[in-house]
């Protein structure tokens, strides 16, 4: 009876409990979820479509474009049906299944955005050997490691949670089934899921983290030795919108994890919350078309094609 959970389901508070915020929450949240969707959709068909895109970087990029539309769509359409409803539930098994595919997704992309930089590193500092050094079987080993890595800190984290009792309320003071909130929530002990998060948490965001920072170390060595300023502008310039989404999905991630305790806030958290589970996902396929002259070129004829064909 000790790891009992007496709780069958949880009432999400969401966003805000103020009525007259409902509707037009759910007009810009789908909005939002739209473009998120047509972003990272088109850009892995963009890059499906043009043989010229059919390289490391890109095949990279279409992988992180289709865990931004996964992780997105695990939040967002139930997020969108409760601005809708006045009674926000989900079950506890949906809740645990939710919590889980996100974890799979979220840390996913930590693995894969350390992978995106270690092969802008074999690009730019060691481009004679870029081709032997990226294989096709070396890029699909970093993608399917980094899956692996997400369903095992997902695993872990799940397990914990199942383990725990949840007897004294069921509110969840959040829009969805975050890790955090689920703890402060249990009645049980939860000093080993705290101690899993740190540890598990701590390895996964400092080996990524180093990775990116040595590689992009190197790059910048590399780049300045290069003696023509156009051509330290090209080199800087394929590695500027992976710096950006490195920049905005882990300083999200460590804000949200890794500050003191005391400056805790579930109020402060949802709101960066929705930061980095709507706007990211949204933002990642804009800045890497924005920013990005082969994909925007591939767009464009893309269209004209569609436009001026018969």
């Amino acid at each position: 009876m000790e790891f009992a959970t007496t709780v069958t389901r949880f009432i999400l508070i969401g966003l805000t409990d103020r009525p007259e915020l409902q509707v037009p929450l759910f007009v810009v949240f789908s909005l939002i979820y739209f473009i998120t969707l047509l972003g990272n959709l088109g850009m892995i068909l963009v890059i499906q479509i043009n043989p010229q895109l059919h390289t490391p970087m890109y095949f990279f990029l279409s992988n992180l474009s289709f865990l931004d539309a996964c992780y997105s769509s695990t939040i967002a359409p139930n997020m969108l049906v409760n601005f809708l409803v006045e009674r926000k539930t989900i079950s506890y098994s949906g809740c645990i299944m939710q919590y889980g595919f996100f974890a799979v997704f979220a840390t996913t992309e930590i693995f894969l955005l350390a992978a995106m930089a270690y092969d802008r590193y074999a690009a730019i500092c060691n481009p004679l050997l870029y081709t032997v050094t990226m294989t096709k079987k070396v890029c699909l080993l970093l993608v399917i490691g980094s899956y692996f890595w997400g369903f095992v800190n997902s695993l872990i984290h799940t397990s914990g949670l199942l383990r725990l009792s949840f007897c004294d309320s069921n509110i969840i003071n959040h829009f969805f089934c975050d890790l955090n909130p689920l703890l402060k929530l249990s009645c049980s002990n939860i000093h080993m899921n705290v101690m899993l998060v740190f540890i598990f948490g701590s390895l996964f965001e400092i080996s990524t983290f180093l990775i990116i920072i040595v590689s992009y170390i190197l790059i910048i060595i590399a780049v300045l030795r290069i003696r023509s300023a156009k051509g330290r502008r090209k080199a800087f310039s394929t590695c500027t919108s992976h710096l950006t989404a490195v920049a905005i999905f882990h300083g999200t991630i460590l804000f949200m994890y890794f500050r003191p305790s005391s400056s805790y806030s579930l109020d402060t958290d949802k709101m960066a919350s929705v930061f980095y589970t709507v706007m990211i996902p949204m933002l990642n396929p804009l800045i890497y078309s924005l920013r990005n002259r082969k994909v925007k070129c591939a767009v464009r004829k893309m269209i004209e094609r569609k436009m001026f064909t018969p």
